[in-house]
């Protein structure tokens, strides 16, 4: 193999592809990116048998075509430290030479016949979903995930994919985010009776792997994995082992409860304030609404006590609820400060609601009041 590429390029692909290598694996070959070019393409592949990817690259002239096992750590940092714009790479048996106008390296590797093969796009139906709305649905969820948990299946995201329709849920049992938007139905691709609950790292690696763009991605989901493909890289993951939470139970349709709007980012940054005299014994806030305010007021016997005002539009009798203030924060701080929540409240013993006006709602459960 022969080619000569520019640096920036590869290593934005690369960089994304090496989060997928495990560090440490007792298949030391998982250690690698494979690179293979043909006349017309370039894809870097990586995996660790449960999550696996496939990134085209630009910015490839093909001398001779092939595919090396580039090491992450190794040939990482050449693409990182290198000031050079081109760089050359020369494979063969012996090892790679990778040279720049000042420099040159020489690694050894394994065979690239070895490294396991990573699933592409092959799906006949599949539903397609506008990528910033994907990005949008991992951002909005995945926090709220929990991989500690033994009781449910909660370290993944849960998609639900109708005719027009997707729905991406997460919780941690203590919390539960919601996020849906448009999607398209292609063939006869159907969720069945099957949990797509997709690992975390993975929903990290297809955000990451989808960039900025406002193209339709394809989501094909089967009973054990699922693939997702952008322009320019496909995804491949396992699926959660395990059952999800009946999660439209624990949102709350109610109709006695109180609602109101409440700008972001005053909200977020009172939050915040109201938080400085808390510690990881003592999280919770009180948040009491009422009389034209939103008070907030923290107490911590080793460190003090907060209190803060924020106007709102509820002039109502005061109702109280004592949060997880890091809950509150999490929401917050994946919306832009410029727009409006509402906020849906009951009482001090059932679980607030917060609902934007595209598609988001999170529920926090409250805590028991300190006495």
């Amino acid at each position: 193999m022969k080619i000569s590429c520019k640096r920036e390029q590869l290593l934005a692909g690369f960089q994304t592809a090496a989060t997928v290598a495990p560090a440490r694996s007792p298949k030391t070959i998982l250690r690698n990116v494979k690179l293979e070019v043909t006349e017309d393409s370039a894809t870097l592949m990586a995996t660790d048998m449960e999550v696996g990817v496939r990134i085209e690259v630009m910015g490839i002239d093909v001398q001779t075509p092939g595919s090396v096992l580039l090491p992450v750590s190794q040939f990482g940092s050449i693409l990182r430290e290198s000031s050079d714009e081109t760089l050359n790479l020369v494979a063969d048996t012996q090892g790679t030479i990778i040279s720049g106008d000042r420099s040159e390296f020489k690694l050894s590797g394994e065979s690239p016949d070895e490294f396991p093969s990573v699933a592409g796009f092959d799906a006949e139906s599949y539903h397609e979903v506008p990528a910033r709305l994907f990005k949008e649905l991992v951002r909005r969820t995945l926090f709220a995930t929990d991989a500690e948990s033994s009781r449910y299946a909660l370290g993944g995201v849960l998609l639900e994919l109708t005719d027009d329709n997707i729905i991406a849920v997460a919780t941690d049992g203590r919390r539960l985010a919601k996020m849906e938007g448009p999607a398209r139905k292609v063939g006869n691709h159907g969720m069945a009776d099957t949990m797509t609950i997709v690992p975390s790292r993975a929903m990290q690696l297809i955000e990451r792997a989808l960039g900025d763009t406002d193209a339709e991605i394809k989501v094909a989901a089967q009973a054990n994995d699922i693939l997702v493909q952008s322009e320019r890289a496909t995804v491949f993951s396992r699926l959660v082992d395990g059952r999800f939470p009946k999660w439209r139970e624990v949102f709350p349709d109610r109709e006695d409860s109180t609602r109101f709007e409440i700008a972001v980012g005053p909200f977020y940054s009172a939050v915040r304030q109201a938080a400085i005299v808390s510690s990881e014994e003592s999280r919770g806030v009180d948040f009491t609404f009422g009389e034209g305010n939103l008070i907030m007021s923290g107490l911590t016997a080793e460190v003090g006590r907060s209190r803060v005002e924020l106007p709102i539009p509820y002039t109502g009798e005061p109702i109280t609820v004592t949060l997880d203030h890091r809950f509150v924060a999490d929401f917050l701080k994946v919306l832009d400060g410029d727009r409006t929540v509402t906020v849906d409240i009951q009482g001090s013993d059932a679980a607030a609601l917060f609902l934007t006006d595209d598609g988001y709602g999170y529920v926090v459960m409250p805590l028991a009041r300190e006495k």
